[in-house]
């Protein structure tokens, strides 16, 4: 019996700048997300121009050079790298006769195929009908399709000419039962923080490694793969330390360049473990020739959320590709340190810095404590780094313990 494979549908990346250095990059960065999503970008056409055309955002010149393009290449769609208007949406799909895309489309697609929790199926089920509520009217064949983008993922995989309204209900519906996760987060939250326990939340661009760093420290155990969005719903984990302390871990999505909005609103509640965390961990591909702007885009994020005044750990992973290169820094971060989650280079070390954040806001205590306070040993146990001794006169307590406790 001979076996068939799925073609991959073949698309032409269109994108404008300023200069053709970020434009490229960019580009580059929409091929590797055309691939994560099961395409393949062919070619790459480029327009040096300070502002979008209103009615199609390259200009007419060029959408005919495209037009050309894909009658030569035979490809299958157009993706272009910023999120398009209905309008500017009808009226190039009209000039192309093709498939048309914007970058938004794309990443919606991947975090279709990439939610595998409850939570993140409503999230992203929600930030897709935000994206099409606002496009309707430019969407006519692009909607027609069974997909609406690159396979048949999510929302695209139902009735596709759902009018306004439909969409609407459904949204309410959604961030409703969006809600009601959040509650459940709400909860969870509060309970760490009776319990004093130390949280971290580990954030950076997308495949810098976080997911590869969780693994390490925690076997975790999730999917840690060399592609954009490899993995989407966040992982906490306990991670138990060299000292004795215990802290827990969260995994968040990744950030990226021209992140859509309605991702972010989405997914607020998600990325909002950072807003509660005693630490962030930011973790940057060092090996990345692009990686300082990568960081800026992480901390434009991070502001977007209003996650500040956190102290921050930039740790440069990949360090064991690094040979030969400059010199790397993070301005906006507590602390650096040079890292390798795949060999393990320099975890110890990232091992004690911890270990001092979670000091700072701790006291050292070394005393002796009656039998009829071992409830408060107890606690102290689960919030702190201590060691304890039983004795005859009571429980001796020598270690760090949270100062909320009130042991100063």
């Amino acid at each position: 019996m001979q076996e068939t494979t799925k073609k991959k549908e073949r698309f032409i990346l269109a994108g404008i700048g300023t200069d053709e250095d970020t434009i490229s990059a960019s580009l580059d960065e929409l091929a590797e997300l055309v691939k994560t999503a099961g395409g393949e970008g062919i070619l790459k056409i480029m327009q040096i121009r300070e502002n979008r055309h209103p009615q199609v955002y390259m200009g007419t010149g060029k959408i005919a050079e495209i037009k050309r393009q894909v009658e030569i290449s035979e490809v299958d769609g157009v993706v272009f790298d910023d999120e398009l208007t209905a309008s500017q949406l009808s009226n190039i799909e009209g000039m192309l006769g093709c498939k048309v895309m914007d970058r938004t489309m794309v990443i919606l697609d991947i975090f279709a195929a990439h939610a595998g929790s409850a939570e993140g199926s409503i999230q992203v089920e929600l930030a897709q009908l935000q994206y099409r509520a606002t496009h309707l009217v430019g969407m006519g064949k692009v909607l027609s399709r069974l997909g609406g983008g690159i396979g048949t993922r999510g929302p695209g995989e139902k009735k596709l000419e759902i009018d306004r309204r439909r969409i609407h209900d459904r949204i309410s519906q959604l961030k409703k039962e969006l809600r009601e996760v959040e509650k459940h987060r709400e909860l969870t939250r509060a309970k760490r923080s009776r319990n004093h326990e130390f949280c971290i939340s580990i954030v950076g661009y997308t495949n810098a490694g976080k997911s590869t760093l969780l693994n390490k420290l925690t076997n975790a155990g999730i999917l840690a793969e060399d592609m954009l969005f490899a993995t989407l719903d966040p992982t906490t984990r306990e991670y138990k330390l060299p000292g004795g302390g215990k802290v827990l871990i969260t995994d968040t999505v990744g950030f990226i360049r021209k992140l859509p909005h309605n991702l972010i609103d989405a997914f607020k509640s998600t990325l909002e473990e950072a807003v509660y965390a005693d630490l962030i961990l930011h973790v940057v591909d060092a090996a990345d020739e692009s990686r300082d702007k990568h960081m800026d885009t992480v901390y434009k994020t991070l502001d977007e959320l209003g996650i500040t005044g956190k102290p921050i750990l930039t740790l440069f992973n990949k360090c064991d590709l690094l040979v030969g290169r400059d010199k790397v820094i993070d301005f906006r971060a507590d602390k650096t340190l040079k890292i390798s989650a795949k060999t393990g280079e320099g975890i110890d070390q990232l091992d004690k810095v911890i270990e001092d954040f979670m000091n700072a806001d701790r006291v050292y205590i070394d005393r002796l404590f009656p039998f009829s306070e071992a409830g408060l040993v107890a606690r102290m146990h689960e919030s702190g780094s201590i060691k304890e001794e039983y004795r005859e006169d009571g429980i001796y307590v020598q270690g760090y313990v949270k100062k909320e406790l009130g042991l100063e």
